[in-house]
C-alpha cells in the first residue's frame, strides 16, 4: 500500500490530488477512506475506484480531490484503510499553503457581493412520487371511467328498460320505418312483425311464447282462456292464429302475400297487442315487491362487482408499486420501510457526535448516551473512579458502554503499575459470564483508532440469557481497551449487537469506525 499527493505545495482554494495505492487479492474486501477524514484539509471530490488486474492479484486506485482556503503549513492526517479483516492507516503528508499577493495598484477593489438566494438542493426522491402519483392517477382514471362513471344507456339499453307493452309498440314503429316493403324483403317483414307480439307474449302471458310453433301457441293460449287465467277473444285467436300461419308460409314456403295485406297484418297486430293488454290482470302488491327487490338485488350485485374489480385493481397497483421500489432499492429495504424496523430508523436516523469520560472518548451513535453509575466495591471505591455512559440493554437488539476508569496516582517517587490489556479484557468477559452470558467466542487483534491511538478489540459472538429460563439469544460483540498516555486511565468500549441484521452490522461498524481518543487538555 502507498500514498502520494502531486503536489506539497499549493495556493489557496487551488486543487491537489490525494492518491492511495493497494494491491490485494481478489477475495478481500477493501474500504476506503469516506467523508472529511482530511481535516484540516476540506475533500471536494472523491473519485472512483480505478481496479487493474496484475497477474492474480488486483491493483487499486482511490483518489480525492483536496483543497484548503486558508494559507499556512498543514499535515493531512494518517487515514483508515481495511483490507479484508485488517486495518492499515497511510503516512500522513504535510502540505503547504501559500497565498496570492495581489497588487491593489493594478486590481480594482469591489464591493462585497450581496447574498443570493439559491434554490435548495433536493435528490430525486420526487421524481419517484411523481411517477407513482401519475400511475395511481391512471388507474384511478381508468376504473372511473371504465367502472364507475354512469354512462349514457345506448339505445338497446334503453329500449331494454322500457315496460314489455312499449317495447311492443315500438318494435312495430321501427318495422314503420323500414324499408321491407319497399324492398320486397316481405319475410324479414313478417319475422319481425310476429317477433314483436310473440317477445310480449312471452314476457306477460306464456313464457314460452319465443320458441313455440304456431300451433303450440294457440293451443297454449286457448287452454288459458279456458282455464280462465286471461280473457281472450275468440277474434284475438283467431287473428293471431291466421297472422302467425301466414308468416310461416312466407318464411318456409317463400309465399309472397300483397303489400297491402302485409299493412293490414301490421295493424291488426298493433290491435292485438292493445287487446292483450287490456285483458292482462293488474300486477299485485307482491308482484311488484318481488320485482322492486329484484331489481334491488341486481343494484347491490353490479355495486358488490365494481367493488371487487375496484379491489383487485388497488392490490395489483400496490404489488406493481412495492416491485417498483423493491427492484429500485432493494425487496428487503422495502419490506422493512413498510413493516418498521427499529434499527433501521437508528440507522437512517439523526447521529450524535459526543464526548464522554476524562479523558474524553469521541464516538458517534444513534442517540446521547445515558449517564450509568455503576457499582464499584467498598474496597478499592477510594482507589478509583469510574464514568459510565451507555444505550439500550444487554438484551436488546443493540447495547453501546463507554466507560473511563481512572486509578489512583500513585505519584511520581512510585513506579506506575502497567495495565495489561489481555487481563483486563478477560476480567470483561469474565464479568460477563457472571451475569449470565455463555458461549463467548473470543477473537482478539489490535486496533488502532484514525487518530492513532491504539489498543486492544476483542470480539466474537456470545449468548446473552433472556427473561424466560434457559432461553438464550445470540449476539455479536466487540470490546474496545485503550490505556491512556500517563497509563492511569482505562478507556473501554463495548457493544452487542443482533446476529444476521443488516442494519445492526451497519450501526456497530459506524459506531467502531468513528472511535477517536482525545488528550484530557484537549
Amino acid at each position: 500500500m502507498s500514498t502520494t499527493i502531486d503536489s506539497t505545495s499549493i495556493k489557496i482554494g487551488e486543487q491537489i490530488t490525494y492518491k492511495i495505492q493497494v494491491e490485494t487479492d481478489s477475495t478481500d474486501l477493501v474500504v476506503f477512506p469516506e467523508g472529511q477524514t482530511f481535516m484540516p484539509l476540506e475533500m471536494i471530490e472523491s473519485y472512483k475506484v480505478d481496479t487493474t488486474k496484475k497477474d492474480a492479484r488486483f491493483l487499486l486506485v482511490k483518489k480525492y480531490g483536496l483543497t484548503q482556503f486558508d494559507s499556512g503549513k498543514y499535515t493531512i492526517p494518517r487515514q483508515k484503510i481495511l483490507i479484508g479483516d485488517k486495518t492499515f492507516f497511510t503516512d500522513s503528508l504535510k502540505v503547504l499553503v501559500n497565498t496570492i499577493q495581489v497588487d491593489s495598484t493594478k486590481q480594482g477593489l469591489y464591493d462585497i457581493k450581496p447574498i443570493i438566494e439559491v434554490e435548495k438542493s433536493i435528490s430525486d426522491w420526487w421524481k419517484t412520487l411523481l411517477i407513482i402519483i401519475a400511475f395511481i392517477a391512471l388507474v384511478g382514471g381508468l376504473l372511473y371511467w371504465f367502472l364507475w362513471r354512469k354512462k349514457p344507456l345506448t339505445e338497446e339499453e334503453e329500449i331494454a328498460l322500457l315496460p314489455p307493452y312499449e317495447r311492443a309498440k315500438l318494435a312495430l314503429r321501427k318495422l314503420d320505418e323500414s324499408h321491407y316493403l319497399e324492398n320486397s324483403e316481405i319475410k324479414e317483414y313478417y319475422s319481425e312483425l310476429t317477433l314483436a307480439i310473440r317477445r310480449y307474449l312471452d314476457e306477460k302471458v306464456y313464457d314460452h311464447a319465443l320458441e313455440s310453433t304456431t300451433d303450440e301457441l294457440i293451443t297454449r293460449l286457448n287452454l288459458l282462456k279456458e282455464g280462465n287465467q286471461i280473457d281472450l277473444s275468440k277474434e284475438t285467436l283467431k287473428n293471431l292464429e291466421s297472422i302467425f300461419k301466414r308468416a310461416d308460409l312466407v318464411k318456409f314456403a317463400k309465399s309472397a302475400p300483397d303489400i297491402e295485406l302485409a299493412k293490414f297484418d301490421r295493424n291488426t297486430i298493433d290491435l292485438e297487442i292493445d287487446h292483450v293488454k287490456e285483458v292482462l290482470p293488474e300486477p299485485t302488491e307482491e308482484e311488484k315487491l318481488l320485482n322492486q327487490q329484484y331489481k334491488d338485488a341486481q343494484a347491490r350485485k353490479k355495486k358488490r362487482r365494481k367493488i371487487i374489480l375496484t379491489s383487485v385493481a388497488a392490490v395489483l397497483v400496490l404489488i406493481a408499486v412495492f416491485i417498483g421500489f423493491g427492484v429500485k432499492y432493494g425487496f428487503g429495504y422495502v419490506t422493512d420501510t413498510l413493516l418498521g424496523d427499529d434499527n433501521k430508523e437508528l440507522l437512517e436516523g439523526n447521529w450524535v457526535r459526543s464526548e464522554y469520560g476524562v479523558p474524553p472518548i469521541d464516538i458517534s451513535t444513534p442517540m446521547v448516551l445515558k449517564r450509568d453509575n455503576p457499582p464499584v466495591p467498598e474496597d478499592v471505591k477510594a482507589k478509583i473512579e469510574k464514568l459510565s455512559f451507555f444505550y439500550g440493554t444487554i438484551e436488546g437488539d443493540l447495547y453501546i458502554n463507554v466507560s473511563t476508569t481512572t486509578f489512583e496516582n500513585q505519584g511520581e517517587e512510585t513506579e506506575k503499575k502497567e495495565i495489561d490489556l489481555v487481563k483486563v479484557a478477560a476480567e470483561s468477559i469474565s464479568n460477563l459470564e457472571k451475569k449470565g452470558v455463555k458461549d463467548i467466542f473470543v477473537k482478539q487483534e489490535k486496533f488502532t483508532t484514525p487518530n492513532g491511538a491504539e489498543g486492544l478489540k476483542t470480539f466474537g459472538t456470545l449468548k446473552i440469557p433472556l427473561m424466560s429460563p434457559g432461553d438464550y439469544k445470540e449476539d455479536n460483540y466487540a470490546l474496545f481497551q485503550f490505556v491512556s498516555d500517563n497509563k492511569e486511565v482505562l478507556q473501554q468500549i463495548l457493544l452487542t449487537w443482533q446476529l444476521d441484521d443488516v442494519y445492526a452490522d451497519q450501526i456497530s461498524n459506524r459506531v467502531i469506525n468513528s472511535i477517536e481518543l482525545k488528550k484530557a487538555e484537549q
